[in-house]
C-alpha cells in the first residue's frame, strides 16, 4: 500500500472536524488500530468506511473491521443415526 493511498483524499477541515463529501468523521477509537480502512489526515486517524466508528464497536465488535478474525462455526453435527442409515444405502 502506498503513502498515498492511506490519506483522506478529497476531506477538509472545518468547525465540525473532518469533513469528507458533506459528511463529519470522526478520529478512530482504539479498537480500530490495526485495520486496513484507517486513512490519516492531518495526523488523526480516520476510518474510510463509516463516519462514527465508536458507534460501530458498541455491540461487541465492529463487521469492516479487516483486522479481526471472525470463529467459524464448528463442523456441521451428524446425526449417527442418519450417517449409518447413509451409509447402510451406500452413500
Amino acid at each position: 500500500m502506498s503513502a498515498t493511498s492511506n490519506v483522506l483524499a478529497g476531506a477538509t477541515k472545518t468547525a465540525d472536524g473532518v469533513v469528507m463529501n458533506g459528511i463529519a468523521l470522526k478520529p478512530i477509537v482504539e479498537q480500530c488500530e490495526g485495520c486496513d480502512r484507517v486513512r490519516v489526515f492531518e495526523e488523526e486517524k480516520f476510518c474510510s468506511s463509516y463516519p462514527m466508528p465508536e458507534r460501530k464497536w458498541v455491540g461487541g465488535k465492529c463487521n469492516f473491521a479487516t483486522h479481526i478474525k471472525s470463529q467459524t462455526a464448528a463442523a456441521a453435527k451428524v446425526n449417527p443415526l442418519k450417517a449409518s442409515k447413509r451409509a447402510a444405502k451406500g452413500r
